[in-house]
């Protein structure tokens, strides 16, 4: 009569055990007190009235049956309805919460997995109380070896159960089964003994064998944890930067037109297309032109920030003499450094060097950026451009008796909005993207670009790399139409 009256506290406990282990493995930690209450709330209706006449009205001899009360059997069977469909929507909302593609299939993969077997189990329990066959109840088991499919596809594809912990327990159960095998065979007090203490001592070994594979477990779970947080966070970073990136780009293309127009109109009144301009008011034009012009150098410098990080950039590959092109950008720094009685030198090789296949406006860019920061750095002496061939490649230097550069800068010189203090103190005006953008348009070259200095105070050389064959551009063509790399 016990057993019979036993049947429905095993059958609910083993729906709220199951919803217990779908929230332990999709949340990876316990549940909390709150939800522990309410799942013994659940059982405790059942567990009070399981030996009651509410739910037993006796027992029949003849077939050797209980008498259930159908209401009761209503009411558990209800109880597993409500269960079963709690997993289901608690695992479809995971599901649909969850970001990583892992994780997600891992909890599609038990929630199939645990309902099935439920299912099952429900069904025949079910069916086999509708006709009156109980016999029909065994086959419900089925479902668990379905489950234990899943379970063990969790366990080898995606490491959900660690195995370490398991093959830990069955390596201290088995050797406490072998040990305490031996008390059924010693009849000798001292093989007794020592059985025991071994057996004593296995335990002792194996619970703290146990307790630290658990915590190196634990320890693995945590940074695994901490690896995706971080994962999430690096996609967001992304998302964030292409979102800023995409907003200086809009911002710069929206800033350069009336810029362009500014210096359009400064320059025609200095002219004097639209009359003569009294020398007061020249003065004042020529600081507006000045300052209007580093603007829409900042502007371009961002517009190509945004580019490559973009991957928009575009070049035009053609053979360009290297020797020509920076000969007549010296020419066009001679009156700047006049104005600040430095002295601006050119040396070039004696032979004609071949002619590289690069984009020109680029080049001309990163070594008048160059030029520009020696000839704005640099106090009093001289600055000296140089062309050089070398074996394979060739070298642009660009070399300076100005400030020069900090170790601790230099690693950091190509980088985006970075500044050394020696600049920024004698220079407020900068956003430090001028080298980052030339060290991307050098690189696109398969070209180096590096800096070189013996401390603050000593000078600086700044050096281009570019080699005779690019290998970013089809050997054998003259002419590249403008490609993005």
């Amino acid at each position: 009569m016990f057993l019979w009256s036993f049947f429905p506290v095993i059958y609910v406990l083993l729906y709220v055990l199951c919803l217990y282990f779908v929230y332990v493995f999709v949340d990876k930690k316990d549940i909390s007190p709150k939800l522990k209450s309410v799942f013994a709330l659940i059982l405790l209706p059942v567990i009070l009235l399981y030996a009651t006449n509410i739910h037993l009205n006796g027992f029949n001899v003849v077939s050797c049956e209980a008498v259930e009360q159908s209401g009761f059997i209503l009411f558990y069977y209800g109880v597993s309805a409500i269960i079963f469909l709690w997993i289901l929507v608690f695992g479809i909302h995971r599901f649909f919460k969850e970001k990583l593609g892992d994780a997600r299939r891992q909890i599609a993969l038990l929630i199939f997995g645990i309902e099935l077997f439920l299912l099952s189990f429900f069904s025949s329990s079910a069916l086999a109380t509708y006709i009156d066959n109980f016999e029909l109840e065994q086959y419900g088991l089925f479902g668990m070896v379905v489950f234990m499919g899943f379970l063990g596809y969790l366990i080898v594809q995606y490491k959900a159960f660690d195995v370490k912990i398991f093959g830990a327990q069955a390596l201290i159960f088995a050797l406490a089964v072998l040990i305490g095998a031996q008390f059924f065979y010693s009849k000798n007090p001292t093989n007794l003994a020592l059985n025991a203490i071994a057996f004593v001592l296995t335990l002792f070994a194996g619970y703290f064998l146990i307790k630290s594979v658990g915590l190196e477990v634990k320890r693995k779970e945590e940074l695994q944890k901490i690896s995706d947080s971080l994962a999430v966070a690096n996609e967001r970073l992304k998302e964030l930067d292409n979102a800023k990136s995409e907003f200086i780009s809009i911002a710069s293309h929206q800033l350069r037109t009336p810029l362009t127009a500014i210096k359009g109109y400064v320059s025609l009144i200095l002219e004097g297309s639209y009359g003569k301009v009294p020398a007061q008011i020249q003065d004042v034009l020529n600081k507006v032109y000045s300052v209007n012009d580093r603007l829409a150098h900042l502007v371009e410098d961002l517009l190509n920030v945004s580019r490559i990080e973009a991957g928009r950039i575009q070049y035009n590959f053609q053979p360009t003499q290297i020797e020509e092109l920076v000969a007549e950008l010296v020419d066009t720094f001679l009156v700047t450094s006049k104005a600040k009685h430095l002295e601006l030198k050119i040396s070039l090789p004696k032979h004609s060097l071949p002619k590289l296949l690069v984009d020109p406006n680029k080049i001309k860019e990163v070594t008048s950026n160059l030029i520009d920061n020696a000839l704005k750095y640099t106090k009093e002496g001289s600055v000296i451009v140089s062309v050089i061939g070398l074996e394979g490649k060739l070298r642009i230097e660009i070399k300076d008796t100005g400030i020069g550069i900090n170790p601790e800068d230099k690693e950091h010189l190509f980088e985006k909005f970075v500044r050394s203090k020696e600049t920024t103190r004698m220079v407020v005006n900068g956003a430090g993207l001028g080298l980052y953008v030339g060290k991307n348009f050098i690189v696109a070259h398969g070209g180096k670009i590096w800096a070189e200095s013996e401390g603050p105070g000593k000078g600086s050389t700044f050096i281009i790399e570019l080699p005779f064959v690019n290998p970013n551009v089809k050997a054998g063509v003259s002419d590249q139409p403008a490609v993005a790399l």
